[in-house]
């Protein structure tokens, strides 16, 4: 088994409601994104839009960070997902520098909550204690709702359908469809990273 996502950008509106759930389900402290969504515009006035690409970690077969990580601290969970154990990581950042998506962040200071001078809400409380301090983070493609049968916060979340979900080594699936029909492809796939997070461009 291996775990995949379609994004479509056909149907991505720049919501953010995948950012929010991502950040709900993870308890991340301000200004830490484990999902994303970045805006940039095309075509020139007047004719000028605004268009949408939601980016998270790429869970990539042929991973980057796994090899540059000098502890073992980012494995490969059974079912795909690239993921990080904060108890052998020690924060020296190689994995992030590995990284061309831009998908880790380092965990390197306390935690302030989102009102400041008010100290933490329980739910901070409760959520950032589940941070370690020094080491690196990213998305996980939320592996303890896959574990119950959930799906990722951010595909439950999306009002608009963009994000599909599934078994890429299922021929039968959604995911396997269409990244076989040639309608999903990968970033930056010269790279040869093999992406597991796959777009459906506008076009």
């Amino acid at each position: 088994m291996r775990y995949g996502m379609v994004i479509d950008l056909r149907k991505c509106v720049g919501c953010n409601a995948c950012t929010v759930a991502c950040k709900q389900e993870n308890a991340t402290p301000p200004g830490v994104y484990w999902s994303k969504v970045l805006q940039y515009e095309v075509g020139r006035y007047p004719r000028a839009r605004m268009r949408f690409l939601p980016m998270l970690c790429m869970h990539c077969r042929q991973a980057p960070c796994l090899d540059a990580c000098p502890t073992g601290a980012t494995y490969r969970h059974s079912a795909g997902p690239v993921l990080v154990d904060e108890g052998r990581c020690v924060g020296c950042r190689y994995c992030i520098m590995a990284c061309p998506y831009e998908a880790r962040t380092h965990n390197a200071s306390e935690p302030q909550g989102y009102f400041p001078g008010k100290g933490l809400t329980p739910y901070e409380q409760t959520g950032y204690a589940r941070h370690t301090r020094g080491t690196i983070e990213k998305c996980t493609f939320c592996v303890h709702r896959l574990e119950e049968g959930k799906e990722p916060a951010c595909v439950a979340t999306c009002p608009a359908g963009a994000r599909i979900f599934g078994n890429l080594d299922d021929p039968t699936s959604k995911v396997a469809l269409l990244v076989k029909e040639g309608i999903a492809k990968p970033r930056m796939e010269e790279l040869g990273t093999e992406p597991s997070v796959f777009y459906i461009d506008e076009g």
